[in-house]
């Protein structure tokens, strides 16, 4: 409706205004803030290293599971032999004290776990809150307050504690990777539900979506052409921003001894087992604690990238490598062009 509307009244014009898609001009914004594109290559070195990690253990002559007994020092109490924790051509990174695993292995194969992990849990909780919000927002009264309050209990639930709690009771012969990411999912949705309930009950009050339904359109159909459209850029920057808190609460579970099992690699589970070793191998608590540190922070500021291009009216919340703006939001790049 809102298409056509735009149609003919460009009908009635002599002047033929050119337009700019909304992905051009969301790439142009983004373009211009340097600090998320930093942050979007590190990401999509990340996702490479996790996709490729096969073909690079192979490259190394490595894989993340066998066992090396005769590369660490038992009589030291399982501390690797050798420099730098056994780094050397056959072991890029050095080795897993007690057990002599390979660590570039471990790295990249839990990788492979921590962000897909996240990316799963989160396209879960954007499926459920999206289709929660939205039912509230276009149903009956009753059904309004049934979501709503529903909405209201998983919001105040701790996700720590009922995610602790879910992963204790659940058999141990249930994929843990897939556990993990269910109940991350399951649990995390209500804020998600809570902005598409607000931002469909503003986009219902509209002229082109009044008339959608004054028209005789379906409440799927108006869902679907007119309110859709208007959700993805608030639905879009929280899910970028849920990415690096799910791998946060992926480590967390692993560091706490409940989320994926050996001999399967995880950033957080390795971090779980160097507790221990941060002085006799330091390099074995540092590579994991430095990819975590470093992907949640490309991951954030990516995120806040992202919000700022979707709504160019919103400040970026971190000062780094963002345009100079004025007053109204706009950066001296979108004001230029």
């Amino acid at each position: 409706m809102s298409e056509a509307l735009i149609a003919v009244e460009a009908a009635g014009t002599d002047t033929t205004v050119p337009a700019v898609s909304g992905a051009r001009r969301f790439w142009r914004r983004l373009r211009a803030q340097r600090a998320a594109l930093v942050a979007a290559a590190v990401v999509a070195l990340l996702v490479l290293v996790a996709l490729g990690a096969p073909l690079l253990t192979a490259l190394e002559g490595q894989d993340p599971t066998t066992y090396h007994p005769s590369l660490i020092d038992s009589a030291r109490g399982g501390v690797p032999v050798g420099s730098f924790g056994g780094l050397g051509g056959d072991h890029w990174l050095g080795v897993e004290p007690q057990t002599g695993r390979d660590l570039f292995a471990r790295l990249v194969y839990g990788a492979r776990v921590s962000l897909g992990v996240a990316l799963a849990a989160t396209v879960l909780q954007i499926a459920i809150g999206v289709a929660v919000g939205a039912a509230a927002a276009l149903g009956s009264r009753l059904l309004d307050q049934l979501l709503s309050r529903a909405t209201d209990v998983i919001v105040a639930m701790p996700l720590m504690i009922m995610a602790l709690a879910l992963l204790a009771i659940v058999p141990a012969s249930f994929p843990r990777t897939v556990l993990v990411t269910l109940v991350i999912g399951l649990i995390g949705w209500g804020n998600i539900a809570k902005i598409v309930r607000a931002q469909t009950l503003a986009l219902k009050g509209l002229d082109h979506v009044a008339a959608a339904r004054l028209s005789g359109w379906s409440t799927s159909r108006v869902a679907r052409r007119e309110l859709l459209p208007g959700l993805a850029a608030p639905v879009i920057t929280y899910a970028a921003l849920l990415v690096p808190m799910n791998i946060s609460v992926e480590a967390a579970l692993s560091f706490l001894g409940v989320g994926v099992k050996p001999p399967t690699p995880s950033w957080g589970q390795m971090l779980t087992a160097a507790d221990v070793w941060y002085q006799a191998a330091p390099q074995y608590l540092l590579l994991p604690a430095g990819a975590l540190f470093v992907t949640v922070l490309a991951l954030t500021v990516l995120g806040d990238g992202v919000r700022t291009a979707l709504d160019p009216r919103a400040a970026s919340r971190l000062r780094v490598g963002t345009g100079r703006r004025d007053r109204t939001g706009t950066s001296s790049e979108e004001a230029t062009a």
